[in-house]
């Protein structure tokens, strides 16, 4: 029996900001969102690629990326990570996917907000 070699896929934090496109799904009056997204790949490169192409193809117009790292990076760091984010990470990497936590929609006027 073969053994299997071991994944090199990691799951990053990233953090998109989109803008209005036709059929997006923003609600009306929205002038773009922040997504925060859990991706696996092996690298951030790699995360960020299939990130935005995947964001591509659901009708969104990515405008930046902002990459926080791995679960360990951000451990590192000091974030605190619940068992929610911890079960979607989880996921990202099982299902080698891109996966969208939270989606946060911006108005005219409105500063994003961050926690």
């Amino acid at each position: 029996m073969e053994k299997k070699k071991p994944s090199r896929q990691q799951v990053y934090t990233l953090l998109v900001q989109i803008g209005r496109k036709d059929g997006d799904g923003l609600p009306d009056g929205a002038t773009g969102a922040a997504l925060m997204i859990y991706a696996s790949g092996v690298d951030e490169a790699e995360a960020v690629r299939e990130t935005v192409a995947i964001l591509k193809q659901a009708d969104t117009a990515p405008l930046d990326v902002t990459g926080y790292g791995t679960l360990e990076e951000r451990e590192a760091e000091g974030h605190e990570i619940g068992d929610e984010e911890r079960d979607l990470m989880q996921r990202a990497l099982e299902e080698n996917a891109v996966i969208v936590a939270q989606m946060t929609p911006f108005f005219d006027g409105e500063e994003p907000v961050f926690h």
